[in-house]
């Protein structure tokens, strides 16, 4: 049983190699407006014809089109925008998923219950170079404020 198994895990590992390497499997979800069940039908049969598309799932309610397989999410947004209609990735996360929910900038009035901005998004990136300086002086290395000043 042992020569057995080695020549078989030697085949399915050539195996293996030989396979293209596919894209991992991924969530997109897209912000796009649907007006009738015409506009879902046509987005929904244009993603799903998509190489790699696992599920589509649309809410018009929400204006969200949700996208599982192994597809790339520019692609996905490309393919979408070809209908002629706006869209835009998801900015909206829940809002029990960010710490700190209540800073300026996070809340947007077309956004669904329970969800705000996506911090990432909300703020802008500008910002970031002024945490470079805050985290100079931490309470871990005492002697970092010596060596600026």
């Amino acid at each position: 049983m042992g020569a057995f198994d080695y020549i078989s895990s030697f085949c399915s590992y050539t195996y293996s190699n030989a396979k293209t390497k596919r894209k991992p499997l991924q969530t997109v979800e897209i912000k796009v407006k649907m007006d009738c069940d015409g506009c879902e039908r046509k987005l929904r049969n244009v993603v799903r014809r998509m190489k790699g598309v696992k599920t589509v799932e649309v809410n018009r309610k929400q204006s969200r089109l949700t996208v599982n397989g192994h597809v790339d999410p520019n692609k996905v947004l490309k393919r979408v925008k070809s209908t002629g209609k706006k869209a835009e990735f998801w900015p909206y996360i829940p809002q029990h998923m960010v710490y700190y929910p209540f800073a300026p900038g996070m809340y947007d009035k077309r956004a669904p219950a329970g969800h705000i901005r996506n911090p990432t998004q909300a703020f802008p990136a500008a910002n970031a170079p002024g945490e470079n300086y805050v985290s100079l002086f931490s309470d871990d290395n005492v002697h970092a404020a010596c060596s600026i000043m």
